[in-house]
């Protein structure tokens, strides 16, 4: 199966991307690297899961946040590529950065509704590296925001 037709079997739809908010590229191209920066858990182009982890956003809710995140950052493959996502051979590296109180020490459980979806997404090829950062605000007040590093078939 394809990456198109895996998440077509759990039921995602990918989103047009959103632009950038300021000054950068949304996906950079160095060779057969490609990094994708930071995405937000955005639905409709408006972020879908504001706050903390620890102050009023729940582990689910980040949970989900983390896997809106990589739907975007897979929107931006998808637009970016000649070849969509059937030009990615391997995940390298997923980085998250999670808005969070400084008593919150579930990041990397956080962090897993990224890694897991990519995984459901690309099989064996989507197991990655991965960096988890607490920090005490994100973009737009998002609770999440994903980025990360692919190889090229």
């Amino acid at each position: 199966m394809t990456a198109l037709e895996r998440l077509a079997d759990l039921g995602i739809t990918l989103p047009t991307p959103m632009p950038p908010v300021a000054t950068y590229v949304s996906v950079s191209i160095a060779g057969d690297l490609v990094v994708v920066s930071g995405q937000l858990p955005a639905v409709d182009g408006k972020v879908a899961v504001t706050g903390k982890l620890g102050a009023g956003v729940t582990l689910e809710e980040g949970q989900h946040a983390a896997r809106l995140c990589l739907i975007n950052v897979l929107a931006q493959l998808n637009a970016a590529l000649p070849g969509g996502l059937a030009s990615i051979k391997k995940v390298i590296r997923l980085g998250g950065f999670i808005a969070a109180t400084p008593e919150f020490i579930q990041h990397a459980v956080v962090m897993n509704g990224a890694s897991d979806l990519a995984v459901a997404v690309f099989g064996d090829a989507g197991r990655h590296a991965r960096s988890t950062i607490g920090v005490p605000s994100l973009p737009l007040d998002a609770a999440v925001e994903v980025e990360g590093m692919f190889s090229l078939a």
